[in-house]
């Protein structure tokens, strides 16, 4: 986290929390980081629940009910990812990760097990809640919402994408994909027609990944639209990032 949240600051006055606001749990092996957390959601609204383990998490989440999760992917023992698999098998709760990796495979794999964001550390803590905003309204209204099934496969015009396997064909023709375009299209479709930051298509760092995103969009639109200057399927979000329109 960045520096713009002091250990030693004195926390601010707030009244209290009504017993509809979103009830948070916080899973982090990190005292000082679960701590600074708690006290920066409680501060803005939230309820909140802290845990030093997914296995302790666990176990709180047997009497308790949750809005969102918080998650730190690289905990001893049973790691951020292994816990989000865990319950993506009964719950549909929206799942913001945290991590210090820089690996954008990092973030496909918390995409792909089912993570609604990723946020690399060291972040700035209202980036945090917006993040965290955007994903308690995505799943109060769309089709992420409890109980819903694991999403396969996505359609958008002619073309069907199966996101496990990574295939993309067109009126059953088989569309050859690279690597990076397979890896773009798989995080657009598991935004389920949410906007995505570039940051999330772009990898961890910099500058340079920033510029190219572009390029790479455009390269994936050869492949989908008849007129990738005028794009149907992968739109531009001015000032965010892109989506796939899906059906």
């Amino acid at each position: 986290m960045s520096a713009g949240m002091s250990a030693n600051a004195a926390p601010a006055p707030r009244a209290e929390l009504p017993d509809h606001a979103p009830h948070i749990l916080v899973v982090d092996d990190d005292r000082r980081l679960r701590e600074l957390l708690t006290r920066f959601l409680l501060e803005h609204g939230y309820r909140v629940t802290a845990a030093a383990s997914a296995a302790e998490a666990r176990a709180k989440g047997r009497s308790l009910v949750f809005d969102a999760v918080v998650l730190d992917v690289m905990m001893p023992g049973e790691t951020g990812f292994d816990y989000a698999r865990q319950i993506r098998l009964t719950s549909q709760v929206p799942i913001l990760m945290l991590t210090a990796r820089s690996n954008p495979n990092d973030r496909v794999t918390g995409l792909e097990i089912g993570a609604d964001d990723y946020l690399p550390k060291p972040f700035e803590p209202r980036e945090l809640i917006l993040r965290l905003n955007n994903i308690l309204r995505r799943s109060a209204r769309g089709p992420s919402e409890a109980g819903a099934a694991p999403l396969d496969a996505v359609r958008f015009g002619p073309f069907q994408f199966r996101i496990e396997r990574g295939d993309l064909t067109r009126d059953e023709e088989a569309i050859r994909l690279s690597e990076r375009e397979r890896e773009i299209l798989t995080i657009l479709a598991l935004a389920r027609g949410a906007n995505v930051e570039r940051e999330a298509l772009s990898g961890a760092n910099a500058a340079a990944n920033e510029r190219t995103i572009d390029v790479q969009m455009n390269r994936l639109r050869r492949r989908i639209e008849d007129d990738p200057a005028n794009p149907r399927y992968v739109q531009t979000v001015r000032g965010v990032g892109y989506r796939l329109v899906l059906d």
